[in-house]
């Protein structure tokens, strides 16, 4: 037992530590939280590429992907795009997702004129910002996976509204409505989302919301790489027949 006794310290367990957000008297100005070092760049902070990392250059959103947009990019995109946009958006982007038609403001549809013409890097933008009654995702997205969901939604716009020319020669074309009964489902399953009645306004008739940034605020170009057009691959071939787009019929 005097064994025992002897060996059963508590050096470990009365180490000297420091608890956040508490003081000290190890420091001279009292804090346990050291202030980062001047001129040095905290691991994972650096973000030298701004477009990548804010989806501007020079102030104003562009029409570009700060990277390739491959297969395995539209595949995570759509992936995220499913859990965290469709509850609002829904899986083919109309703004009739299911809170909606439980009676949330509709958001916004990404096939109406308005969001096609928006440059891809403001689904970007509001993504890390918010926007109207949408919160931003910041912290459910990383910079890359909003990336990824911007580019899907591109291809969920160019799903929705592709013609035969944009199908790959060779590509058999059946109608919605033949793959809705090859499914089991009546034809019209494949038809028009109408807004639910319970659905109400996101805003008054006759206002317009914002834009998401002003032209004057600053924002330097991107150093690492130049925007790149979504629409083209790195062999510069259109980006028009993503798998992804298929599942949202």
């Amino acid at each position: 037992m005097l064994l025992l006794a002897v060996g059963c310290r508590q050096d470990m367990h009365d180490q000297p530590k420091f608890i956040p957000q508490r003081g000290t008297d190890f420091f001279a100005d009292g804090r346990s939280a050291r202030p980062q070092v001047e001129h040095t760049v905290a691991r994972g902070q650096l973000h030298e590429d701004e477009y990548f990392y804010t989806g501007l250059v020079d102030g104003k959103e562009q029409d570009a992907m700060p990277f390739p947009v491959t297969m395995t990019v539209l595949e995570r995109g759509q992936e995220r795009f499913n859990v965290y946009c469709t509850p609002c958006h829904s899986r083919v982007g109309n703004g009739a997702g299911m809170i909606v038609q439980r009676g949330y403001k509709p958001a916004g549809n990404f096939h109406d004129p308005k969001r096609l013409a928006e440059p891809l890097s403001h689904y970007f933008y509001v993504m890390s910002n918010g926007y109207g009654a949408m919160p931003d995702y910041s912290a459910q997205l990383p910079p890359a996976d909003r990336w990824a969901v911007a580019a899907y939604i591109r291809a969920l716009q160019l799903s929705q509204n592709a013609t035969t020319a944009d199908v790959p020669q060779g590509t058999q074309v059946e109608p919605l409505s033949s793959i809705a009964e090859q499914e089991g489902l009546p034809a019209a399953y494949a038809g028009a989302w109408a807004m639910p009645e319970t659905a109400v306004s996101a805003k008054p008739t006759g206002r317009v919301a914002a834009g998401a940034p002003e032209e004057d605020q600053a924002a330097p170009a991107s150093k690492n790489h130049s925007p790149m057009n979504p629409e083209t691959s790195p062999a510069g071939t259109k980006n028009t027949s993503p798998a992804a787009a298929g599942s949202t019929h």
